[in-house]
């Protein structure tokens, strides 16, 4: 024994080392070694959330969310998609490009339920992806983001998104329950003051 171990020694540690090497690999690919959310919600703007507003943010959710996934934690994730400023050249054009794909990513893989905007009505004439105040998902001529969204704090506004198949969203129903708690906690006169050109 102590001749074989004298002979492949090296051959024995370099295999354990790559094979630790492929369990990180396959692991992080996988999601085995990181914290998996709650509660995802897409922020979409010209410029990225202040440390501030995503704190706010996420100390609200995690108020009226649970461990839905049974991990020990709430986690509330922020996927923010920052197009940057509106301007024609060559490197804003491609960071705004580029924050598009990511964002079609996140609707196609129903990532986020919850939409935090600038400008939900951009967002919905582009994507159509803000839900009903039922929840469901608006005629397909209906481009307005009225009535879709409620204000959120620093001029923001938040809404939910609708689902156009049976794919969804991780705890989808949860979610929808902490969107009726948000909506029924918004005052009345609140409501009525979102901006004209945002929400139109």
């Amino acid at each position: 024994m102590k001749n074989w171990w004298y002979y492949h020694k090296w051959y024995v540690i370099c295999g354990v080392i790559l094979f630790f090497i492929a369990i990180d690999i396959i692991g992080n690919n996988l999601g085995w070694f990181k914290d998996t959310p709650d509660i995802q919600i897409a922020y979409i703007g010209d410029a990225p959330l202040s440390a501030d507003t995503a704190a706010s943010l996420e100390n609200t959710f995690t108020s009226l969310a649970k461990d839905y996934n049974h991990d020990g934690k709430i986690l509330i994730k922020i996927n923010q998609f920052v197009s940057g400023a509106s301007t024609d050249d060559a490197e804003s054009l491609s960071y705004q490009q580029a924050a598009e794909i990511a964002l079609i990513g996140d609707i196609d893989d129903c990532t986020s339920y919850f939409f935090l905007m600038e400008n939900p009505g951009k967002v919905q004439r582009e994507f159509q992806v803000l839900a009903m105040p039922d929840g469901s998902c608006p005629d397909e001529y209906d481009f307005s983001a009225e009535s879709k969204v409620i204000p959120w704090d620093y001029g923001l506004y938040l809404g939910r998104r609708c689902f156009y198949n049976k794919k969804q969203t991780p705890y989808a129903d949860e979610c929808s329950q902490i969107w009726d708690t948000l909506q029924s906690n918004t005052p009345p006169q609140t409501k009525g003051q979102q901006a004209y050109s945002a929400v139109k």
